[in-house]
């Protein structure tokens, strides 16, 4: 082979060798962004259940208004904290109070 016959034998080796670790990057980044999604996504479904299940929590209407008047806290923020105790007023109360 003349000079310049290796030089573009090469140039096309380099192109083919770029073109699989093209692919192969490609392949990996689609692999890793659905890891991504469906790591979402489960992230999205345990926080649906987990407010499925708050709402499932029975809670006294009086024990929000209580503790939204004497600790000085949003209605919204005692309903939940009274759920994430379970309708347990005085360890809701607990918590906001640390």
């Amino acid at each position: 082979m003349e000079g310049g016959d290796e030089g573009m034998m090469i140039d096309i080796l380099d192109s083919k060798d770029l073109q699989q670790q093209s692919k192969a990057l490609d392949k990996l980044t689609d692999h890793a962004m659905a890891s991504i999604y469906a790591a979402k996504e489960a992230d999205l479904n345990a926080m649906r259940m987990r407010e499925k299940e708050l709402a499932a929590v029975q809670i006294n209407a009086a024990d929000i208004d209580i503790i939204a008047n004497e600790l000085e806290v949003d209605k919204k923020v005692a309903e939940r904290t009274l759920r994430e105790h379970k309708g347990d007023a005085v360890a809701a109360i607990r918590h906001l109070l640390h």
